[in-house]
């Protein structure tokens, strides 16, 4: 099951992501251009579905 991700979860995993490689993490795609920022790596990197991130939801109570 496939869940569509929050604006509020984007911003967060991109965050994350872009602190760990500018901490020194190495990117997990091939950086083509010396000027992508972590920012921007983070992005493609969530773009492709391989950031090393997972998201975690308390379950939702629906009101029947």
């Amino acid at each position: 099951m496939t869940m569509e991700l929050t604006k509020y979860e984007v911003a967060r995993l991109i965050g994350a992501r872009a602190l760990q490689l500018s901490m020194g993490a190495p990117p997990l795609i091939k950086v083509t251009n010396e000027r992508m920022s972590f920012l921007q790596i983070a992005e493609v990197e969530l773009d492709k579905g391989i950031i090393p991130l997972i998201v975690f939801r308390a379950p939702s109570i629906d009101a029947a």
